[in-house]
């Protein structure tokens, strides 16, 4: 099988299109023939060392697809060859065919194609966590949503309204506040690029208090980080929840005396560990998002799609902002 490997530290055009054996189904495993790979964040910084895990070299990136059930091991029920699967597996997914964990496997229904199979539960997963868990986000709050144009950005547009949230978007460009109005935003800001001198940063921030209202925002969610989050802060309502999502933009250092003035909290959101945590709750969360995914509530936003040999191209594109929705790199 073909596989598109790390064998050293470094961006997206050390990655190596390479040969290797298919892989076996152990007991109490499936393996899963790749139909697509979306990629995400975490591929730029896994391939880097940059990520809170490191797999053994060489591995190939990729943390989420969808594809057709080739083997079942030992011991497996429910699964049967032919079936169609979501998997989450962390690394791994820009290859032919990967090993998978039945507990980590979820239905595509029929009618899905396989790119939005592979789009829906990392993004979206982690967006229901961040917004009800972390957030307590409630119907005719105000949600402010950062980076609002990727993929967890349009997932939060999305959710927000599918819980009765008036969302504020905010984008880099006018092509992402279109997307992000398709999506169902309220209203949409369009911010520069930092970094941001003292200035700057304060009109930013008058930027968001204007878009979210006198109140301020309920719920900030925030995937992008570095200088946007002061500014963003800074909009918060008494009370507010401030969603600690990603840090593409950079690690930011918040003042915190801010949080003592609006009596506000900062919560950090690592669904991954959540999942692994409390399995039945995040259960519960992927059932929902099926069902609103059924109801047309959501829809991944797939913009993109790309070949195994150009996934490079993909993960590029990722560390480079410039995305809109859901890139996948499609095989077979």
């Amino acid at each position: 099988m073909r596989a598109l490997l790390s064998k050293a530290s470094g961006g997206p055009e050390t990655l190596i299109l390479s040969e290797l054996p298919d892989p076996v189904a152990a007991p109490g495993q499936v393996v899963i023939a790749v139909k697509a790979c979306a990629i995400n964040f975490p591929d730029v910084l896994i391939i880097e060392d940059k990520y809170q895990f490191k797999p053994e070299r060489p591995f190939a990136p990729g943390g989420e697809i969808a594809g057709i059930v080739a083997e079942v091991g030992d011991g497996v029920e429910g699964w049967a060859v032919g079936d169609r699967a979501i998997a989450m597996l962390g690394h791994g997914g820009l290859s032919e065919k990967v090993v998978a964990d039945p507990a980590k496997l979820y239905r595509l229904p029929e009618g899905r194609d396989f790119a939005e199979g592979a789009s829906l539960i990392l993004t979206y997963g982690t967006t229901i966590h961040a917004l009800l868990d972390r957030g307590h986000l409630k119907a005719r709050q105000t949600l402010l949503v950062l980076g609002a144009a990727g993929g967890v950005g349009l997932a939060a547009i999305e959710l927000g309204k599918a819980f009765g949230a008036r969302v504020v978007a905010a984008v880099s460009s006018e092509e992402k506040a279109a997307a992000a109005r398709a999506a169902g935003a309220d209203e949409t800001i369009v911010y520069a690029r930092a970094p941001f001198d003292k200035d700057q940063s304060k009109a930013l921030a008058e930027q968001f208090k204007a878009a979210v209202g006198k109140a301020g925002a309920d719920v900030i969610y925030d995937p992008v980080g570095g200088d946007y989050a002061e500014p963003a802060l800074r909009s918060i309502a008494w009370e507010g929840r401030y969603l600690v999502v990603g840090f593409p933009a950079g690690i930011p250092r918040l003042p915190l005396n801010l949080t003592l003035l609006k009596s506000c909290d900062v919560c950090g959101v690592f669904w991954g560990a959540f999942a692994a945590r409390d399995p039945k709750a995040n259960q519960a969360h992927i059932e929902t998002l099926f069902e609103l995914w059924r109801d047309g509530k959501i829809a991944p936003r797939v913009t993109e799609r790309f070949a195994l040999e150009d996934g490079g191209k993909a993960i590029a594109k990722m560390a480079a902002r410039a995305a809109i929705g859901k890139l996948v790199v499609e095989l077979g």
